[in-house]
């Protein structure tokens, strides 16, 4: 990708069972996917880890806030 600043692209992950469509810009998938790579899982199961602990926040976010949240975290 030439530049970071595209809009955000939606795409379906499966969480639990149920599946739900995320956007996330281009560079936060790129990134979510080295993520799942390095901790040898799953797409899915990265984002189901990351849905569950979000919903333990007392205020949780929407799932795609919490994926950047979680990535510029880590």
């Amino acid at each position: 990708m030439s530049t970071p600043f595209h809009p955000p692209v939606k795409r379906s992950v499966e969480i639990a069972g149920h599946k739900t469509s995320i956007s996330l810009e281009p560079l936060f998938w790129d990134m979510l996917r080295e993520a799942a790579t390095e901790m040898r899982l799953p797409l899915n199961a990265l984002v189901a880890r990351i849905d569950a602990e979000r919903l333990q926040a007392e205020v949780p976010p929407g799932l795609a806030g919490a994926i950047r949240i979680w990535l510029v975290a880590r």
